[in-house]
């Protein structure tokens, strides 16, 4: 069993209140404040661990964090003291990891609209790769490319027509896909970028299938896509290359309904793969990217809430509110991603009951939790809902002009800022009242 097959951190602990890290999930609250994003230290390096035993049957595995999940300094900080590179989507996220004092080199970037200034940050920083996904970034990475005397390695981004059976929004591999070139166009960029661009060279080639995976299989049909194509490209066009990059995407435990495979798992079925189609197309060992984002991060990460109001609907729900919701973890209104919670203060003489933990914006779609059974909660009670570390933060918003939380790393009963809370300054830091309305 691998941490992403837990629920909660690996350092969960009742003893009268419920601790993380070594630390009291109570004292968390009251000596930062809610909604409070708490990151477990020792669950966050040992997922790294998992994956860096799993693969090192593979010596010529690179692991990469998928930045989107959560891209904060210090959370940067951490992976790279693992070893993992970083995959990035934007000049924010790329900056991030810059400012950390981390090279570029170990640094991929991806997406589907880069901008020029984009390119040009990346580029004029040393970008150590950047995935190509679309015709019109050829000409643009080239320009910017001479601009700055460099060249450049890529790879291409394609869609290899695999479907997996996760949420439509988070499939990115399949045909019909905004992301990447389809097979049929392959042989065009090639030609485009061989023909004109000589600051472009090609590495590799660069899928992704989805996210939250829970069936090994779509891995091992994905290598076979790109183990075939590297051939062909080869044979075609006397092209060597070296790289593939098969994505991340591999499940988490949200809940006890959730059975994803362990790292384990996947790393076999992955090289198992690798193995047999490197002999079946007669190509050469490549060097293999994998780019995990969820579960890395997902399970280290809990956020606290206080209990606020109370509704008993006649004969129906009764709805217990929170000071948080919908801008601090839009997952359940986009996804209709489900969570567990905890009452983290002592409740040891509480009956349980059955309730709907609502939050607090103006949305009737505002719903954490549906018809989840917990002790009687009071106004005050401090609630920790788990496997909050990936996507939350992230997609976080300023929803009703609400600040967004703060962010704190434990480890050994000790806490620190990892990210400090939004003031009313910071709300108002860019709005700009014209002359004319003074």
């Amino acid at each position: 069993m691998t941490i992403n097959q837990n629920i909660k951190p690996v350092t969960v602990e009742r003893k009268e209140n419920l601790f993380v890290g070594g630390c009291d999930l109570t004292q968390l609250a009251k000596q930062y404040g809610t909604p409070l994003y708490v990151i477990d230290e020792d669950t966050l390096r040992g997922i790294c661990n998992d994956y860096k035993q799993a693969f090192k049957k593979y010596p010529y595995t690179k692991m990469m964090y998928a930045s989107k999940a959560l891209c904060t300094s210090a959370v940067a900080k951490i992976l790279d003291s693992e070893g993992f590179g970083f995959d990035t989507v934007s000049i924010g996220e790329i900056y991030t990891v810059l400012n950390a004092g981390i090279s570029l080199e170990k640094v991929l970037f991806n997406g589907n609209n880069k901008t020029e200034r984009e390119l040009d940050f990346a580029i004029k920083n040393g970008i150590g790769r950047i995935s190509v996904d679309n015709f019109a970034e050829i000409d643009l990475i080239s320009n910017v490319c001479a601009k700055y005397n460099k060249t450049i390695d890529v790879l291409l981004r394609i869609t290899p027509g695999i479907e997996c059976h996760t949420h439509e929004y988070i499939q990115t591999g399949q045909l019909d896909s905004k992301f990447g070139f389809d097979l049929s166009q392959i042989d065009d960029v090639i030609t485009k970028i061989t023909s004109a661009h000589q600051n472009i060279k090609i590495r590799g080639l660069h899928a992704h299938i989805g996210s939250q995976i829970f069936e090994p299989k779509c891995f091992h049909d994905e290598i076979d896509v790109l183990i075939q194509e590297i051939s062909r490209i080869e044979r075609k066009f006397g092209i060597k290359l070296d790289e593939i990059n098969i994505g991340g995407g591999i499940g988490v435990k949200y809940t006890e309904n959730d059975t994803p495979p362990s790292i384990d798992e996947i790393a076999n079925v992955i090289i198992e793969s690798l193995e047999k189609h490197v002999e079946k197309y007669n190509a050469k060992p490549p060097t293999l990217y994998i780019e995990p984002g969820r579960s890395i991060i997902s399970t280290s990460g809990v956020t606290l809430y206080t209990v606020g109001s109370m509704k008993q609907v006649p004969n129906m729900t009764k709805y217990v509110t929170i000071d948080g919701g919908m801008a601090d973890n839009p997952r359940p209104s986009m996804y209709q991603a489900e969570y567990i919670a905890e009452l983290v203060n002592e409740h040891s003489n509480r009956p349980l009951e059955k309730v709907t933990i609502a939050g607090r914006f103006c949305e009737s779609g505002d719903i954490l939790i549906n018809n989840i059974e917990l002790p009687k909660l009071e106004s005050g009670d401090i609630l920790c809902v788990y496997n909050t570390g990936s996507y939350n933060y992230s997609m976080a918003s300023n929803y009703n002009r609400v600040e967004k939380p703060a962010m704190v790393l434990v480890k050994d009963g000790k806490s620190d800022i990892i990210v400090y809370r939004e003031t009313l300054e910071d709300i108002i830091a860019h709005d700009s009242i014209p002359d004319r309305l003074k």
